[in-house]
Parts: C-alpha cells; structure tokens; sequence
C-alpha cells in the first residue's frame, strides 16, 4: 500500500520525479505510452436504453472495463513510460451548464443555449491582459458562479466574500 501511494507523492514542486531532467534531457532510446480514452461511465446503460439524457446512473459495467485496462497495462513487459487517459471520465450529458477549459492563455468565453463556456486564463505565461491567476467556481443546486482571480489577490485576500456567502447556504 505504501508502495501505491507513492506513486501519486511523486509531483513536488512543479517536478514530477518519474521524469527527471538530467535522465530525459536528452534522447536515449525508443519508448512507449499508452493513452486511453473515454470510460465514461454510465454511457452504456444510457446507450443501451436509448436514454442518453436520463439513463447515467449505472456504472458497474464500465467500472469493469476500466480495470481490466488498468490491470493490461500493469501485465505489460517491458512497462509504458507513461499513461495519460484522455475525454470523457463520467456521462454527464444531464444536467451540463458550463464547460470549462484554458490553454488560451487569456480570459474568454460565451453561451450557446444555456450552455455557458468558460476558458481561464493561465497561471504563467498571459498572452492577454489578465493577470496570473486561477478561477473560483462555485457550484449550488441552483447555479454555477465563476469569478477569476489573480494570484496575488487570492493569496492575499482569499476567496471573496461574495462566493464565500454562496458556499455558506448548505
């Protein structure tokens, strides 16, 4: 168990120990990664009963296959260099009224519908007028509220009270 958890306590100060940089720097020799893509679990009741609003409450199946994954890869010989999974993790085509994303480097976003799209700006390099920093969303079981925050501001100040006050009402 030991063993396990130390796997994840790898990244520590923007390093990720499993890569370092004297051993990767430079190329060495031909390797291999998997990449999965969308367990999305739910999606297959949903898909089977023709239900893809509604019928996401099942995930046992895809729990299955998602750890079938997982143990294919462990049995490999020799061992990827890396796993990334990619999509979606959950069916969540219910209820969705916002999606949110970055790699613009700048604060963007609009509606179409009552879809909202959120893109945050980065943490480093601004390729905007938006400051360093990292939004604060808030979720309700009557709405999502957003608000982008300099780092500066958030180290300083904290969450605003404002959000603060939504978090309060449980």
């Amino acid at each position: 168990m030991a063993e396990e958890r130390d796997v994840f306590l790898r990244a520590r100060g923007r390093t990720l120990s499993a890569f370092r940089q004297d051993d990767e720097c430079q190329w060495k020799a031909p390797f291999y990664f998997i990449q999965g893509a969308d367990p999305q679990f739910g999606l297959m009741k949903a898909w089977a009963i023709g239900d893809c609003d509604n019928g996401g409450d099942e995930w046992e199946e895809e729990i299955k296959l998602t750890e079938q994954a997982v143990q294919a890869i462990n049995q490999l010989n020799p061992k990827p260099k890396f796993f990334v999974l990619c999509g979606d993790l959950i069916h969540g085509m219910p209820g969705i009224k916002a999606v949110f994303s970055g790699h613009y480097h700048r604060n963007a976003g609009g509606f179409y519908k009552d879809l909202e799209m959120v893109v945050s700006s980065a943490i480093g390099c601004q390729l905007g007028e938006d400051t360093h920093g990292l939004r604060v969303v808030i979720v309700t079981a009557e709405k999502i509220v957003h608000r982008y925050c300099s780092l500066n501001d958030l180290s300083s100040q904290g969450i605003e009270k404002e959000l603060m006050d939504l978090i309060k009402q449980n």
